[in-house]
Protein backbone atom coordinates (compact mmCIF):
# COMPACT_ATOMS: atom_id res chain seq x y z
CA UNK A 1 0.00 0.00 0.00
CA UNK A 2 2.82 2.03 1.21
CA UNK A 3 4.44 1.24 -2.34
CA UNK A 4 1.12 2.40 -4.46
CA UNK A 5 1.14 5.65 -2.46
CA UNK A 6 4.94 6.23 -3.21
CA UNK A 7 4.30 5.73 -7.12
CA UNK A 8 1.00 8.05 -7.01
CA UNK A 9 3.24 10.91 -5.33
CA UNK A 10 6.12 10.37 -7.57
CA UNK A 11 3.92 10.01 -10.38
CA UNK A 12 1.94 12.79 -9.93
CA UNK A 13 5.03 15.00 -9.03
CA UNK A 14 6.50 13.94 -12.84
CA UNK A 15 3.03 15.09 -14.45
CA UNK A 16 3.44 18.31 -12.69
CA UNK A 17 7.11 18.88 -14.01
CA UNK A 18 5.92 17.88 -17.69
CA UNK A 19 3.18 20.28 -17.31
CA UNK A 20 5.77 23.36 -16.34
CA UNK A 21 7.87 22.78 -19.25
CA UNK A 22 5.14 22.32 -21.52
CA UNK A 23 3.39 25.73 -20.41
CA UNK A 24 6.77 27.39 -19.71
CA UNK A 25 8.86 26.57 -22.77
CA UNK A 26 6.46 25.85 -25.89
CA UNK A 27 6.42 28.63 -28.28
CA UNK A 28 3.84 30.92 -27.42
CA UNK A 29 1.40 31.12 -30.68
CA UNK A 30 1.82 27.36 -30.62
CA UNK A 31 1.06 26.66 -27.13
CA UNK A 32 -2.20 29.76 -27.07
CA UNK A 33 -3.56 27.84 -30.33
CA UNK A 34 -3.54 24.47 -28.11
CA UNK A 35 -5.29 25.49 -25.69
CA UNK A 36 -7.40 27.90 -27.05
CA UNK A 37 -8.84 25.74 -29.50
CA UNK A 38 -10.66 23.97 -27.19
CA UNK A 39 -12.05 27.04 -25.02
CA UNK A 40 -12.84 28.33 -28.24
CA UNK A 41 -14.85 24.91 -29.54
CA UNK A 42 -16.63 24.76 -25.54
CA UNK A 43 -17.45 28.50 -25.58
CA UNK A 44 -19.01 28.56 -29.16
CA UNK A 45 -21.17 25.31 -28.28
CA UNK A 46 -22.27 26.64 -24.96
CA UNK A 47 -23.18 30.02 -26.36
CA UNK A 48 -24.81 27.87 -29.67
CA UNK A 49 -27.25 26.07 -27.09
CA UNK A 50 -28.33 29.72 -25.64
CA UNK A 51 -29.00 31.10 -29.36
CA UNK A 52 -30.57 27.34 -29.54
CA UNK A 53 -33.11 28.23 -26.36
CA UNK A 54 -34.04 31.56 -27.90
CA UNK A 55 -34.60 30.31 -31.34
CA UNK A 56 -37.01 26.77 -30.12
CA UNK A 57 -38.71 29.83 -27.48
CA UNK A 58 -38.87 32.06 -30.53
CA UNK A 59 -41.46 29.83 -31.95
CA UNK A 60 -43.84 30.54 -29.45
CA UNK A 61 -45.64 34.13 -28.94
CA UNK A 62 -43.54 37.21 -28.32
CA UNK A 63 -44.12 37.45 -24.75
CA UNK A 64 -42.54 33.77 -23.88
CA UNK A 65 -40.01 34.50 -26.19
CA UNK A 66 -38.95 37.72 -23.75
CA UNK A 67 -38.74 35.28 -20.75
CA UNK A 68 -35.43 34.15 -22.04
CA UNK A 69 -34.52 38.09 -22.05
CA UNK A 70 -35.80 38.37 -18.32
CA UNK A 71 -33.91 35.18 -16.75
CA UNK A 72 -30.75 35.93 -18.90
CA UNK A 73 -30.07 38.12 -15.81
CA UNK A 74 -29.86 35.90 -13.37
CA UNK A 75 -28.35 33.83 -15.39
CA UNK A 76 -25.25 35.80 -15.66
CA UNK A 77 -25.61 36.52 -11.77
CA UNK A 78 -24.72 32.81 -11.03
CA UNK A 79 -22.32 32.92 -13.69
CA UNK A 80 -20.70 36.35 -11.80
CA UNK A 81 -20.91 33.70 -8.40
CA UNK A 82 -19.21 30.42 -10.41
CA UNK A 83 -16.59 32.91 -12.30
CA UNK A 84 -15.71 34.49 -8.83
CA UNK A 85 -14.48 31.45 -7.66
CA UNK A 86 -13.53 29.84 -10.47
CA UNK A 87 -11.38 32.58 -11.64
CA UNK A 88 -9.95 33.47 -8.14
CA UNK A 89 -9.55 30.04 -7.30
CA UNK A 90 -7.69 28.72 -10.97
CA UNK A 91 -5.36 31.69 -11.37
CA UNK A 92 -3.88 30.73 -7.92
CA UNK A 93 -4.07 27.48 -9.11
CA UNK A 94 -1.42 28.44 -11.88
CA UNK A 95 0.48 30.71 -10.72
CA UNK A 96 1.26 28.21 -7.64
CA UNK A 97 1.81 25.54 -10.18
CA UNK A 98 4.07 28.06 -12.03
CA UNK A 99 5.87 28.34 -8.69
CA UNK A 100 5.85 24.56 -8.25
CA UNK A 101 3.85 24.54 -5.17
CA UNK A 102 1.56 21.33 -5.65
CA UNK A 103 0.18 21.43 -2.36
CA UNK A 104 -1.73 24.85 -2.60
CA UNK A 105 -2.83 24.23 -5.45
CA UNK A 106 -4.49 20.82 -4.68
CA UNK A 107 -5.80 22.80 -1.51
CA UNK A 108 -7.40 25.01 -3.87
CA UNK A 109 -9.25 22.99 -6.31
CA UNK A 110 -11.04 21.36 -3.35
CA UNK A 111 -11.48 24.58 -1.43
CA UNK A 112 -13.17 26.16 -4.82
CA UNK A 113 -15.55 23.37 -5.92
CA UNK A 114 -17.05 22.70 -2.52
CA UNK A 115 -17.55 26.55 -1.78
CA UNK A 116 -19.36 27.14 -5.01
CA UNK A 117 -21.88 24.06 -4.41
CA UNK A 118 -22.62 25.23 -0.85
CA UNK A 119 -23.19 28.66 -2.00
CA UNK A 120 -25.25 27.34 -5.05
CA UNK A 121 -27.42 25.01 -2.51
CA UNK A 122 -28.41 28.53 -0.39
CA UNK A 123 -29.08 30.30 -3.50
CA UNK A 124 -32.20 27.38 -4.78
CA UNK A 125 -33.32 27.47 -1.58
CA UNK A 126 -33.59 31.64 -1.40
CA UNK A 127 -34.39 31.75 -4.71
CA UNK A 128 -37.67 29.55 -4.50
CA UNK A 129 -38.65 30.82 -1.13
CA UNK A 130 -38.96 34.51 -3.21
CA UNK A 131 -39.48 33.46 -7.01
CA UNK A 132 -42.47 35.70 -7.64
CA UNK A 133 -40.29 39.29 -6.68
CA UNK A 134 -37.10 38.09 -8.38
CA UNK A 135 -38.89 38.07 -11.40
CA UNK A 136 -40.31 41.35 -11.60
CA UNK A 137 -37.02 41.96 -10.46
CA UNK A 138 -35.57 40.86 -13.33
CA UNK A 139 -37.61 43.21 -15.34
CA UNK A 140 -40.39 41.40 -16.44
CA UNK A 141 -43.77 42.97 -17.08
CA UNK A 142 -46.70 41.27 -16.20
CA UNK A 143 -47.59 39.49 -19.75
CA UNK A 144 -43.82 37.90 -19.68
CA UNK A 145 -44.40 37.08 -15.70
CA UNK A 146 -46.03 33.49 -15.90
CA UNK A 147 -43.24 32.40 -18.63
CA UNK A 148 -40.47 33.96 -16.55
CA UNK A 149 -41.38 32.33 -13.35
CA UNK A 150 -41.68 28.78 -14.44
CA UNK A 151 -38.38 29.06 -16.85
CA UNK A 152 -36.72 30.68 -13.86
CA UNK A 153 -37.91 27.51 -11.40
CA UNK A 154 -35.76 24.80 -13.58
CA UNK A 155 -32.55 27.47 -13.06
CA UNK A 156 -33.08 27.59 -9.82
CA UNK A 157 -33.46 23.74 -9.19
CA UNK A 158 -30.08 23.55 -11.56
CA UNK A 159 -27.80 26.21 -9.71
CA UNK A 160 -25.53 24.02 -7.39
CA UNK A 161 -24.94 21.97 -10.77
CA UNK A 162 -24.32 24.81 -12.92
CA UNK A 163 -22.41 26.82 -11.15
CA UNK A 164 -20.03 24.40 -9.83
CA UNK A 165 -19.45 23.12 -13.53
CA UNK A 166 -17.86 26.11 -13.98
CA UNK A 167 -15.80 25.97 -11.61
CA UNK A 168 -14.27 22.98 -12.44
CA UNK A 169 -14.50 23.85 -16.18
CA UNK A 170 -12.41 26.77 -15.48
CA UNK A 171 -10.00 24.98 -12.74
CA UNK A 172 -9.25 22.46 -15.60
CA UNK A 173 -8.24 25.38 -18.11
CA UNK A 174 -5.76 27.39 -15.85
CA UNK A 175 -4.23 23.47 -15.31
CA UNK A 176 -3.51 23.30 -18.75
CA UNK A 177 -6.11 20.42 -19.34
CA UNK A 178 -8.70 22.55 -21.74
CA UNK A 179 -9.55 19.84 -23.58
CA UNK A 180 -11.50 17.94 -20.82
CA UNK A 181 -13.03 21.02 -19.94
CA UNK A 182 -14.83 21.25 -23.28
CA UNK A 183 -15.68 17.54 -23.59
CA UNK A 184 -17.54 18.28 -20.46
CA UNK A 185 -19.64 21.92 -21.29
CA UNK A 186 -19.96 20.20 -25.25
CA UNK A 187 -21.58 17.11 -24.06
CA UNK A 188 -23.91 19.30 -21.84
CA UNK A 189 -24.69 21.70 -24.70
CA UNK A 190 -25.43 18.92 -26.75
CA UNK A 191 -27.83 17.45 -24.57
CA UNK A 192 -29.61 20.85 -24.07
CA UNK A 193 -30.29 21.52 -27.79
CA UNK A 194 -31.51 17.93 -28.31
CA UNK A 195 -33.69 18.58 -25.78
CA UNK A 196 -35.20 21.31 -26.54
CA UNK A 197 -36.20 20.27 -29.82
CA UNK A 198 -37.81 17.32 -28.10
CA UNK A 199 -39.79 18.88 -25.45
CA UNK A 200 -40.66 22.26 -26.98
CA UNK A 201 -42.37 21.15 -30.23
CA UNK A 202 -41.77 17.09 -29.95
CA UNK A 203 -43.99 17.33 -26.39
CA UNK A 204 -45.53 20.85 -26.72
CA UNK A 205 -44.27 21.87 -23.43
CA UNK A 206 -43.33 25.43 -24.29
CA UNK A 207 -41.06 27.23 -22.30
CA UNK A 208 -41.10 24.47 -19.53
CA UNK A 209 -39.96 21.95 -22.00
CA UNK A 210 -36.39 24.83 -22.67
CA UNK A 211 -35.99 25.20 -18.95
CA UNK A 212 -36.12 21.10 -18.26
CA UNK A 213 -33.49 21.13 -21.28
CA UNK A 214 -31.34 23.46 -19.55
CA UNK A 215 -31.51 22.00 -16.39
CA UNK A 216 -30.49 18.79 -17.78
CA UNK A 217 -27.50 19.86 -19.92
CA UNK A 218 -26.49 21.35 -16.79
CA UNK A 219 -26.58 18.92 -14.66
CA UNK A 220 -24.89 16.12 -16.88
CA UNK A 221 -22.06 18.81 -17.87
CA UNK A 222 -21.52 18.80 -13.82
CA UNK A 223 -20.62 14.93 -13.63
CA UNK A 224 -18.84 14.71 -16.89
CA UNK A 225 -16.42 17.35 -15.53
CA UNK A 226 -16.38 16.14 -12.05
CA UNK A 227 -15.03 13.12 -13.94
CA UNK A 228 -12.39 14.72 -16.18
CA UNK A 229 -10.76 15.79 -13.05
CA UNK A 230 -9.44 12.52 -12.38
CA UNK A 231 -8.17 12.30 -15.64
CA UNK A 232 -5.09 13.75 -17.73
CA UNK A 233 -2.84 14.60 -14.52
CA UNK A 234 -5.53 16.97 -13.21
CA UNK A 235 -5.70 17.91 -9.57
CA UNK A 236 -8.41 15.53 -7.93
CA UNK A 237 -11.40 17.23 -5.57
CA UNK A 238 -10.82 15.37 -2.29
CA UNK A 239 -13.07 16.02 0.63
CA UNK A 240 -10.13 16.00 2.96
CA UNK A 241 -8.48 19.13 1.19
CA UNK A 242 -11.46 21.36 2.28
CA UNK A 243 -10.01 24.15 3.89
CA UNK A 244 -11.40 27.44 5.91
CA UNK A 245 -8.45 28.85 6.45
CA UNK A 246 -8.82 32.24 5.84
CA UNK A 247 -5.60 32.23 3.32
CA UNK A 248 -7.47 30.44 0.55
CA UNK A 249 -10.48 32.56 0.67
CA UNK A 250 -8.56 35.95 0.67
CA UNK A 251 -6.52 34.71 -2.48
CA UNK A 252 -10.17 33.51 -4.52
CA UNK A 253 -11.39 37.26 -3.81
CA UNK A 254 -8.31 38.51 -5.32
CA UNK A 255 -8.18 36.38 -8.44
CA UNK A 256 -12.23 36.57 -8.67
CA UNK A 257 -13.00 39.62 -7.69
CA UNK A 258 -12.82 40.93 -11.13
CA UNK A 259 -15.18 38.28 -12.87
CA UNK A 260 -17.62 39.18 -10.03
CA UNK A 261 -17.32 43.22 -11.01
CA UNK A 262 -17.62 42.21 -15.10
CA UNK A 263 -20.34 39.21 -14.80
CA UNK A 264 -22.35 40.67 -11.75
CA UNK A 265 -22.58 44.42 -13.29
CA UNK A 266 -23.62 43.17 -16.36
CA UNK A 267 -26.24 41.44 -15.00
CA UNK A 268 -27.53 44.54 -13.48
CA UNK A 269 -26.98 46.25 -16.93
CA UNK A 270 -29.12 43.40 -18.13
CA UNK A 271 -31.84 44.44 -15.79
CA UNK A 272 -31.13 47.85 -16.46
CA UNK A 273 -31.69 47.62 -20.05
CA UNK A 274 -35.50 45.64 -19.61
CA UNK A 275 -36.49 48.26 -17.25
CA UNK A 276 -35.74 50.69 -19.58
CA UNK A 277 -36.44 49.06 -23.42
CA UNK A 278 -40.02 47.48 -21.58
CA UNK A 279 -41.72 51.61 -20.96
CA UNK A 280 -40.31 52.08 -24.34
CA UNK A 281 -41.19 49.89 -26.42
CA UNK A 282 -43.05 46.89 -24.74
CA UNK A 283 -42.49 43.00 -24.74
CA UNK A 284 -40.87 43.33 -28.32
CA UNK A 285 -38.48 46.06 -27.18
CA UNK A 286 -37.29 43.26 -24.68
CA UNK A 287 -37.53 40.87 -26.63
CA UNK A 288 -35.36 42.50 -29.89
CA UNK A 289 -32.28 43.81 -27.20
CA UNK A 290 -32.33 40.25 -25.90
CA UNK A 291 -31.75 38.61 -28.99
CA UNK A 292 -28.76 41.30 -29.69
CA UNK A 293 -27.19 40.39 -26.31
CA UNK A 294 -27.50 36.55 -27.58
CA UNK A 295 -25.87 37.54 -31.23
CA UNK A 296 -23.30 39.90 -29.90
CA UNK A 297 -22.55 36.97 -26.79
CA UNK A 298 -22.13 34.33 -29.88
CA UNK A 299 -19.78 36.78 -31.72
CA UNK A 300 -17.57 37.28 -28.33
CA UNK A 301 -17.13 34.23 -27.84
CA UNK A 302 -14.36 32.78 -29.84
CA UNK A 303 -13.21 35.94 -28.22
CA UNK A 304 -13.50 34.86 -24.59
CA UNK A 305 -12.35 31.34 -25.37
CA UNK A 306 -8.89 33.05 -27.06
CA UNK A 307 -8.55 35.08 -23.82
CA UNK A 308 -9.24 31.77 -21.85
CA UNK A 309 -6.56 30.20 -23.57
CA UNK A 310 -4.49 33.24 -22.90
CA UNK A 311 -5.19 32.75 -19.22
CA UNK A 312 -2.88 29.95 -18.03
CA UNK A 313 -0.58 31.11 -20.23
CA UNK A 314 0.10 34.62 -17.81
CA UNK A 315 -0.39 32.58 -14.83
CA UNK A 316 2.15 30.36 -15.53
CA UNK A 317 4.87 32.27 -16.82
CA UNK A 318 3.62 35.13 -14.63
CA UNK A 319 4.56 32.72 -11.38
CA UNK A 320 7.81 30.99 -13.18
CA UNK A 321 8.92 34.73 -13.55
CA UNK A 322 9.20 34.65 -18.01
CA UNK A 323 7.80 38.25 -18.25
CA UNK A 324 8.72 38.42 -22.05
CA UNK A 325 6.56 35.19 -22.55
CA UNK A 326 3.54 37.17 -20.50
CA UNK A 327 4.26 39.89 -22.67
CA UNK A 328 4.62 38.38 -26.05
CA UNK A 329 1.37 36.50 -25.51
CA UNK A 330 -0.45 39.34 -24.48
CA UNK A 331 0.16 41.52 -28.11
CA UNK A 332 -0.70 37.90 -30.01
CA UNK A 333 -4.08 37.84 -28.45
CA UNK A 334 -4.75 41.45 -29.33
CA UNK A 335 -3.42 41.19 -32.46
CA UNK A 336 -5.44 38.17 -33.16
CA UNK A 337 -8.49 39.00 -31.61
CA UNK A 338 -8.94 42.34 -33.27
CA UNK A 339 -8.43 41.04 -36.79
CA UNK A 340 -11.42 38.12 -35.65
CA UNK A 341 -13.96 41.06 -34.04
CA UNK A 342 -13.12 43.47 -37.22
CA UNK A 343 -14.51 40.54 -39.44
CA UNK A 344 -17.49 39.46 -37.47
CA UNK A 345 -18.65 43.07 -36.92
CA UNK A 346 -18.38 43.20 -40.69
CA UNK A 347 -20.57 40.40 -41.13
CA UNK A 348 -22.71 41.24 -38.31
CA UNK A 349 -23.33 45.35 -39.83
CA UNK A 350 -24.29 43.66 -43.26
CA UNK A 351 -26.41 40.64 -42.30
CA UNK A 352 -28.12 42.60 -39.51
CA UNK A 353 -31.53 41.86 -40.66
CA UNK A 354 -31.37 38.41 -41.65
CA UNK A 355 -29.70 37.26 -38.46
CA UNK A 356 -32.16 38.91 -36.46
CA UNK A 357 -34.75 37.32 -38.53
CA UNK A 358 -33.92 34.09 -37.77
CA UNK A 359 -35.32 34.02 -33.78
CA UNK A 360 -38.16 36.27 -34.36
CA UNK A 361 -39.37 36.11 -38.09
CA UNK A 362 -43.40 36.84 -36.84
CA UNK A 363 -42.94 40.42 -35.72
CA UNK A 364 -41.42 43.08 -37.38
CA UNK A 365 -41.47 45.84 -33.92
CA UNK A 366 -38.71 42.96 -32.69
CA UNK A 367 -36.70 42.60 -36.07
CA UNK A 368 -36.70 46.83 -36.62
CA UNK A 369 -35.30 47.11 -32.71
CA UNK A 370 -32.83 44.30 -32.98
CA UNK A 371 -31.50 45.64 -36.69
CA UNK A 372 -30.97 48.80 -35.20
CA UNK A 373 -29.54 47.77 -32.32
CA UNK A 374 -26.98 45.04 -33.78
CA UNK A 375 -26.20 47.17 -36.66
CA UNK A 376 -24.88 50.20 -33.53
CA UNK A 377 -22.99 47.79 -31.68
CA UNK A 378 -21.07 46.60 -34.93
CA UNK A 379 -19.66 50.19 -34.62
CA UNK A 380 -17.87 49.53 -31.19
CA UNK A 381 -17.35 45.93 -31.27
CA UNK A 382 -13.76 45.54 -32.36
CA UNK A 383 -12.55 47.16 -29.07
CA UNK A 384 -13.56 44.79 -27.53
CA UNK A 385 -10.34 42.97 -27.91
CA UNK A 386 -7.92 45.44 -25.84
CA UNK A 387 -11.00 45.60 -22.99
CA UNK A 388 -11.19 41.27 -22.70
CA UNK A 389 -7.33 40.98 -22.81
CA UNK A 390 -6.13 43.52 -20.40
CA UNK A 391 -9.12 42.32 -17.56
CA UNK A 392 -7.67 38.86 -18.13
CA UNK A 393 -4.33 39.68 -18.00
CA UNK A 394 -4.32 41.59 -14.94
CA UNK A 395 -6.45 39.09 -13.60
CA UNK A 396 -4.16 36.51 -14.39
CA UNK A 397 -1.78 38.06 -12.38
CA UNK A 398 -3.00 39.09 -9.00
CA UNK A 399 -3.87 42.90 -9.74
CA UNK A 400 -7.13 43.07 -8.68
CA UNK A 401 -8.07 46.40 -8.04
CA UNK A 402 -6.59 47.18 -11.85
CA UNK A 403 -8.20 43.81 -13.39
CA UNK A 404 -11.74 45.16 -11.11
CA UNK A 405 -11.72 48.63 -12.53
CA UNK A 406 -11.00 47.29 -16.31
CA UNK A 407 -14.25 44.70 -15.33
CA UNK A 408 -16.26 47.43 -14.00
CA UNK A 409 -15.70 49.71 -16.81
CA UNK A 410 -17.53 48.30 -19.90
CA UNK A 411 -21.08 47.30 -17.94
CA UNK A 412 -20.73 49.21 -14.52
CA UNK A 413 -18.98 52.56 -14.55
CA UNK A 414 -20.32 53.85 -18.03
CA UNK A 415 -22.98 51.50 -18.80
CA UNK A 416 -25.41 52.10 -15.82
CA UNK A 417 -25.33 55.31 -15.51
CA UNK A 418 -25.74 56.00 -19.47
CA UNK A 419 -28.64 53.65 -19.35
CA UNK A 420 -30.35 55.45 -16.82
CA UNK A 421 -29.90 59.10 -18.83
CA UNK A 422 -29.66 58.56 -22.77
CA UNK A 423 -33.04 56.73 -22.55
CA UNK A 424 -34.95 60.22 -21.26
CA UNK A 425 -34.00 61.74 -23.78
CA UNK A 426 -33.30 59.78 -26.92
CA UNK A 427 -36.10 57.48 -26.31
CA UNK A 428 -35.60 53.61 -27.92
CA UNK A 429 -32.09 55.09 -29.65
CA UNK A 430 -31.07 56.12 -25.74
CA UNK A 431 -31.42 52.49 -25.23
CA UNK A 432 -29.69 51.02 -28.31
CA UNK A 433 -26.68 53.17 -28.44
CA UNK A 434 -25.82 52.77 -24.57
CA UNK A 435 -23.41 49.37 -25.23
CA UNK A 436 -21.73 50.62 -28.01
CA UNK A 437 -20.88 54.24 -25.56
CA UNK A 438 -19.82 51.83 -23.01
CA UNK A 439 -17.61 49.69 -25.12
CA UNK A 440 -16.14 53.37 -26.47
CA UNK A 441 -15.34 54.52 -22.77
CA UNK A 442 -14.30 51.39 -21.52
CA UNK A 443 -11.58 51.39 -24.14
CA UNK A 444 -9.92 54.75 -23.05
CA UNK A 445 -9.73 53.15 -19.85
CA UNK A 446 -8.36 49.97 -20.29
CA UNK A 447 -5.16 51.03 -22.72
CA UNK A 448 -3.68 52.93 -19.94
CA UNK A 449 -4.15 50.29 -17.52
CA UNK A 450 -2.19 47.62 -20.37
CA UNK A 451 0.61 49.63 -21.24
CA UNK A 452 1.77 50.91 -17.70
CA UNK A 453 1.33 47.25 -16.18
CA UNK A 454 3.40 45.84 -19.72
CA UNK A 455 5.85 48.54 -19.21
CA UNK A 456 6.66 47.40 -15.39
CA UNK A 457 7.01 43.72 -16.75
CA UNK A 458 9.20 45.06 -19.60
CA UNK A 459 11.58 46.56 -16.47
CA UNK A 460 11.58 42.96 -14.58
CA UNK A 461 14.57 40.68 -14.46
CA UNK A 462 13.48 37.61 -16.22
CA UNK A 463 13.75 34.18 -14.35
CA UNK A 464 16.91 31.68 -15.67
CA UNK A 465 14.59 29.32 -16.96
CA UNK A 466 15.15 28.60 -20.76
CA UNK A 467 12.39 30.78 -22.94
CA UNK A 468 11.60 29.83 -26.58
Amino acid sequence: MMRNEIITEEDSKNQTEKKFQYMTQTAIPSLICQLAVPTIISMLVNTFYNLVDSYFVGKLDTSAAGAIGVAYPLTMILQAIAFFFGHGSGNFISRKLGEKDQEKASNMVSCGVFYTFFIGIIITVVGLIFLKPLVYMLGSTDTIFPYARDYIFYLLLATPFFITSLVINNQLRFQGNALFSMLGIITGAVVNMILDSLLILGFNMGIKGAAIATMAGQILSFFLLLFATTKGGSIRIELRRLNFRFYYFKEIFRGGVPSLFRQGLSAIAAILLNKAAGPIGGDAAITGMSIVSRITMFAGAALIGFGQGFQPVCGFNYGAGLYRRVRKAFYFCVKYSLLLLIVLSAAGWIFADQLVTIFKKEDPEVIRIGVMALRWQCYTFPLFSWNVMTNMMLQSVGRPISASISAAARQGVFFIPLILILPRFFQLTGVVITQPLSDLCAFVISVPLALHFLKELKNRPESTESVQ
